[in-house]
């Protein structure tokens, strides 16, 4: 038996904000095809603010999961999401400009799975947990896909597997130096998967705002793109990482700022103090 001990007042309600997770993100993801249209990387970028709407909506179902008395269960959350998004993703790349809508379909499929075996098995018995973790599952599989395109350039498995070194002035392929045979696929894992979990483990509490936490999501998102921005490098052109990596810090910035104008407005008091003084031999 499960009660559940918070309730969203006020704000944006969770559906919403799933539509426009989904719908932004499978978008950007999209748009990232303008380098196959155009011939260029340029429009790489697009993949990193794809991933950055997954992780917004992934905060927000995070929060409508945790609700019901398992906070607990943030990190596995977040952690089970990448992972069945991965395999999703993975597979989903194998089919060309379909790859996007793919991911979604077979991730869904893996978290109705996870979600049942959770509730009726391991008996568990959360009312949202089966569509909790069908959303968790596209969620990690979309933010895999959007870094993945942002950082190679396209969101097809070719991509991924194939890089480029130059020995002797001769550009050769390299599986080494490739998005999964350089390992990079698993920092990014790990960046879209402390991305996902941190907004609400920072914000819960009685003083919890809607916005606030959204906020902070995208925060957290363009602060992981920085580094997938500055990967990109060895992957894709220098003009395409480096319009990724403005885009990343432009964005991070403005969100951190308005992050911090919200928690003043939230917090009971906010005094401007100045640090302890240090004495010296003391």
């Amino acid at each position: 038996m499960s009660v559940k001990i918070e309730v969203i007042e006020g704000g944006m309600p969770h559906t919403n904000i799933m539509i426009g997770g989904l719908v932004v993100s499978v978008i950007c993801i999209y748009l990232t095809y303008l380098n196959v249209l155009t011939g260029t990387q340029l429009f790489a970028f697009f993949g990193g603010l794809g991933a950055i709407a997954a992780i917004v909506w992934g905060s927000h179902t995070i929060k409508h999961l945790c609700s019901y008395g398992i906070g607990t269960g943030v990190p596995s959350a977040g952690m089970m999401a990448f992972g069945s998004g991965l395999i999703a993703m993975l597979f989903a790349t194998r089919y060309g400009v379909a790859a996007p809508i793919v991911a979604i379909i077979l991730a869904a499929v893996i978290g109705a799975i996870l979600g049942y075996v959770a509730n009726n098995i391991l008996s568990m018995h959360i009312p949202v947990m089966i569509q909790s973790l069908v959303e968790m599952a596209v969620i990690g599989a979309l933010t895999l896909m959007g870094f993945a395109a942002m950082m190679t350039g396209s969101f097809e498995l070719s991509s991924m597997t194939v890089g480029q070194v130059t020995i002797l002035g001769l550009s050769l392929p390299s599986y080494q130096a490739s998005l999964l045979g350089g390992a990079l696929l698993a920092t990014v894992f790990m960046l879209g998967g402390i991305a996902i979990q941190h907004p609400f483990n920072a914000c819960l509490g009685p003083n919890w705002t809607q916005d606030r936490m959204l906020m902070l999501a995208a925060e957290c998102g363009f602060l992981s793109m920085i580094p997938a921005a500055v990967m990109s490098m060895a992957l894709v052109s220098m003009p395409a990482a480096l319009i990724s990596l403005i885009v990343s810090l432009v964005g991070w910035y403005y969100t951190y700022a308005n992050y911090i104008v919200l928690s003043k407005r939230d917090a009971a008091e906010w005094l401007d103090a100045k640090p302890i003084p240090e004495l010296e031999g003391h």
